[in-house]
């Protein structure tokens, strides 16, 4: 089998941050005007579809050689963020490529531990890149790939051609020619870290997702954006009343404010200075007004239907909604545009009647029968993606999917009965923390109280987390006072020593083959500290029972921010986003692999319900959501969906999974 990269160069009318590239490329204006590709470790050739010598403004075709491989069977092709060319190259060539004979050195490069951008990845995959050229690179794409603000200078133009610059084009060739001798390099880097078949089946699997896309109920979103509009002008007029301030919404005209009105600074005024001031009760009225209308102007949720509106295409759909292999330390999609994984909740009642009342632009009907205006809006974000017409969502989610890979990983036996039985696992957890008949913990009797410690417990402390663990999960919000905290701590981990052994057992494993190499087993993980000569770094990888692996980079024993001896590898911070030492330690390894078994049954589940014939639109975490023609009774194709779901991969023996969910017009989550 041939390897043939490909980097190509593109225009549109369409800023593909802010609408994404499957709306990029979908936009009439969208044009490949260069195209770079090698075979082998050949030589690098440049195709230039602009006609610089007769300033013809219609690009041509590619030529027949290179359209030829790239419907080439014999040809894989590799490409960084091959997702780009693929969809591209798909629009351009007038069908679709195939999914299977392409390869993402990008998704490689995260596989690996690395990640990032080209410059970024290149750079840590030990290839030397000339910061100067980086950034005429930059400039070069600025210059010839996006519409132009019309000066005098450039004789009130939108768009530079070749022509206008024939030495800025020659470099823009030389910069693409040399994207593809950077990805080639990176994948010649990365021989070291196979990924496995099976991955990049559902790589190919993710493209078509993404390519399918979600439908849109463009109603619904342009009314929520006029009644947003207008409910934000009347939040400000009540605020300027109030305050007399010119601009309430200004961080330092309202600190001033308040100070003269509290007995506090305010030196801050963030979403949880404010929900704390509204819980006292020695606030003036007009006081406690403003901060409500401040809560009400800060909702940013309503911001997602403008970025629907930007990146619906044509045909009314939104593509490009997830990442594959998005995070880097386990493996799961990431979500990108609208970020479908943190939509609200929609609690809103009379669901149905709300997005009537948005859809018809109805402001003062959705005042009188919602308490809030923005908070009904924000709720109502999920039901903007909708059915085609004819059609109905099945949407099926896994049930409590990281509680029940933490019991059969760590074999806590009485949480895998739990789950192979009734499945309240937060009644079960406050039975065993509290040693209270199960039977008691039910609505009606003082023992139901329990419940809520149970619940918090499972959601917090399962990585090893503490007392401030439980209050980041809401322990606080829920009634629970902050000097029960600990003793809930002692009472989980008590009742689950199984779960407390593998955060231990996890972290001594991975001190011993950090510090002497080797291999550790941990239940049915492998810990290796394995070398790569290629670049002459070592990585700490986990097998997972899947066969997947994660890498740590450049593991080593250091000092963590409190002082003592932890285990530091280096990946791309977070909060930064740059390439930094890393703390980690037995909880947080145990997060990992959790999570990356958890990410590796969903795409599992993903596969087969494609094979199925079920056209999955879009996924979150533990959640898929189908688009279909209806075949059944909603009950039946619901229990057809979930049936496949909750099958156990070979590799997972002993591992109860189930699965539940709804069948529906619209998207929704109560």
């Amino acid at each position: 089998m041939h390897k043939l990269y490909i980097d190509i160069e593109t225009y549109s009318d369409a800023p593909i941050g802010q609408v994404g590239a499957h709306r990029y490329v979908d936009d009439p204006t969208f044009e490949v005007i260069l195209a770079a590709y090698a075979i082998d470790d050949g030589p690098v050739q440049v195709v230039d579809l602009l006609d610089n010598d007769h300033k013809d403004t219609a690009p041509r075709a590619l030529p027949e050689d290179l359209l030829a491989l790239l419907f080439d069977g014999g040809y894989d092709k590799y490409a960084y963020n091959a997702a780009f060319e693929f969809n591209a190259l798909s629009k351009w060539c007038g069908r679709e490529l195939v999914p299977s004979q392409w390869r993402c050195v990008m998704v490689h490069s995260f596989y690996a531990g690395y990640g990032g951008g080209l410059e970024l990845a290149g750079r840590l995959l030990g290839i030397a890149s000339d910061k100067q050229k980086l950034s005429t690179g930059k400039a070069l794409i600025r210059y010839f790939c996006v519409p132009q603000k019309p000066t005098r200078t450039n004789g009130q133009r939108t768009r530079n051609y070749p022509w206008h610059d024939p030495a800025k084009w020659k470099l823009f060739k030389e910069y693409c020619a040399q994207d593809v001798e950077a990805e080639r390099a990176i994948d010649r880097n990365l021989e070291a870290y196979p990924m496995p078949v099976w991955l990049q089946k559902q790589y190919e699997t993710d493209l078509m997702i993404n390519r399918r896309g979600v439908y849109v109920d463009m109603e619904l979103v342009q009314g929520a954006q006029r009644i947003a509009a207008l409910t934000r002008e009347d939040l400000m007029a009540e605020s300027r009343v109030l305050t007399g301030l010119e601009n309430p919404n200004s961080i330092e005209q309202l600190r001033s404010w308040l100070a003269a009105r509290t007995d506090e600074n305010w030196n801050s005024i963030c979403k949880d200075d404010i929900r704390k001031a509204l819980a006292r009760d020695d606030l003036l009225p007009e006081v406690r007004r403003v901060l409500e209308l401040r809560q009400e102007l800060g909702k940013t949720s309503n911001k997602k239907y403008d970025a629907i509106a930007a990146c619906v295409r044509q045909d009314g759909t939104v593509g490009g909604l997830l990442q594959f292999y998005g995070a880097v330390r386990t493996g799961r999609y990431a979500g990108r545009l609208v970020q479908v994984q943190n939509l609200p909740r929609t609690y809103t009642k009379a669901i149905d009647a709300a997005r009537y009342f948005v859809r018809t632009g109805n402001h003062r009907a959705l005042r009188l029968f919602y308490p809030s205006i923005n908070v009904t809006l924000s709720e109502l974000i999920r039901t903007a993606f909708i059915a085609h017409p004819g059609n109905v969502l099945i949407d099926a989610d896994f049930s409590a999917i990281e509680a029940r890979v933490i019991s059969w990983l760590a074999g806590e036996k009485w949480r895998l009965e739990v789950f192979k039985t009734h499945g309240k696992i937060y009644e079960a957890s406050a039975s065993q923390m509290f040693n209270v008949p199960i039977d008691r913990i039910k609505k009606g009797n003082p023992e139901y109280a329990l419940r809520a410690k149970g619940k918090v417990a499972e959601l917090a402390l399962g990585y090893n987390g503490g007392a401030q663990a439980l209050i980041a999960m809401g322990a606080l919000d829920m009634g629970l006072h902050e000097e029960e905290l600990p003793d809930i701590v002692h009472k989980w981990r008590t009742a689950n020593p199984s779960i407390r052994q593998l955060w231990y057992d996890l972290d001594e494993s991975a001190r011993q083959v950090i510090s002497y190499g080797g291999r550790e087993r941990v239940k049915c993980l492998t810990l290796a500290r394995e070398y790569d000569s290629n670049l002459d770094r070592s990585c700490l990888s986990i097998t997972l029972p899947s066969g997947r692996k994660l890498y740590y980079v450049d593991p080593a024993l250091g000092t963590n921010r409190f002082g003592s001896e932890s285990i530091i590898y280096h990946g791309i911070s977070q909060t930064t986003r740059q390439w930094t030492a890393q703390e980690t330690y037995g909880g947080k390894l145990t997060e990992n692999v959790v999570q990356a078994i958890a990410r590796d049954l969903l795409a599992e589940a993903i596969e087969r319900l494609t094979d199925a014939g079920f056209p999955i639109v879009f996924h979150i975490h533990d959640e898929v959501v189908i688009d279909i023609k209806p075949f059944d009774t909603p009950d039946n194709m619901l229990k057809s969906v979930t049936d496949i779901m909750s099958e156990t991969p070979s590799w997972a023996a002993g591992l109860p999974l189930s699965a539940d969910g709804w069948v529906g017009e619209y998207f929704t989550k109560d």
